[in-house]
Formats: structure tokens, C-alpha cells, sequence
């Protein structure tokens, strides 16, 4: 009999489910703010509220053919954590001592944002070369998990049971 899939692989299946929802051409990011085990927020990254997505109107980081992590400032999409962030604010959700279960590491903006955010733990599976990112984390303590990829696919078997 397989066991119950733990905390931190649920939460993150969760995330992976959020990032069906995403509007990037590029990458497709998922993310949850939890605290004492009880969803807060979800985002995914993509255009603001009432504007067009990029699956509607193109990438133009893409057509200029910018590599992966440059020139955030003219894609018109905003990252999964800051959506979680900014949804949490929107019902009036506080986010301090929560954890982030993320798809993916997140960049130096995220982390500056979660820094602020009083977000005391971050989890995630796929990383992301961010030097700064990862130092500031580290000077503002933030606990950081990475987690392999197979705690996805560990939990399709979980569904099939009797």
C-alpha cells in the first residue's frame, strides 16, 4: 500500500496544478502560499488582471529572442510568487510566517517581494540561476528546499489506489 504523499509533495502537486493555468510562452510556474498547513494564495505567472495575455498577444521577449532570466522589465507577464503575494493582499490575507511551494526557484524580484512579505520558507523542484537571488535568501534567513522533480510523478500511483 502506498503511503500518503507528505506535506511538502502536496503542496507542491498543487503548484504544479496552478501552473496549468499560466499564460507565459516560455514557462509555464505555479505557486502556493501556505501557513500551519492551510492554503492562503495561488498564482501563476501571466498578464496583469484585464489586460491581454501573451498566449493572446505574443512575447516580445521572445521575438527579440532575449535568453531565459534578462530584460524582465519588458515582458508584460508578473511571476507566479508575486501574483500569490498580491492575491493574498487583495482579500486581505497576511503572508508573514508563510511557506511558498514553487514549480520553480524563484528570481531576485520574487525574492526581494517574498523577503518583504514575511515569507519565512521556500519550497521548490526546478531551479533557477539566480546568484542574488539565492544570497539575499540566505542573509534574510529564508529556509530554501529543493525538491527532485519525481515527487510529481511519485503521486500519479497515489491516485489509482483502491
Amino acid at each position: 500500500m502506498t503511503s500518503r504523499p507528505d506535506w511538502d509533495s502536496y503542496f507542491l502537486t498543487i503548484a504544479a496544478v496552478v501552473a496549468t493555468r499560466s499564460t507565459c510562452l516560455r514557462r509555464h510556474v505555479g505557486a502556493v502560499l501556505v501557513r500551519e498547513r492551510q492554503i492562503l494564495s495561488t498564482g501563476y505567472n501571466g498578464a496583469p488582471r484585464r489586460t491581454p495575455h501573451c498566449d493572446e498577444v505574443g512575447c516580445l521577449r521572445e521575438s527579440l529572442a532575449i535568453p531565459s532570466g534578462e530584460r524582465h522589465e519588458i515582458c508584460r507577464g508578473s511571476h507566479a510568487e508575486i501574483n500569490a503575494i498580491a492575491q493574498a493582499a487583495a482579500v486581505g490575507v497576511a503572508t508573514a510566517g508563510a511557506t511558498l511551494y514553487c514549480t520553480h526557484e524563484p528570481c531576485v524580484f520574487c525574492t526581494k517581494a517574498l523577503i518583504n512579505a514575511a515569507v519565512d520558507k521556500i519550497v521548490y523542484i526546478h531551479p533557477y540561476p539566480d546568484e542574488l537571488a539565492r544570497r539575499l535568501r540566505a542573509e534574510a534567513a529564508i529556509a530554501v528546499l529543493q525538491l527532485p522533480p519525481a515527487v510529481l510523478s511519485d503521486l500519479g500511483s497515489l491516485s489509482a489506489r483502491p
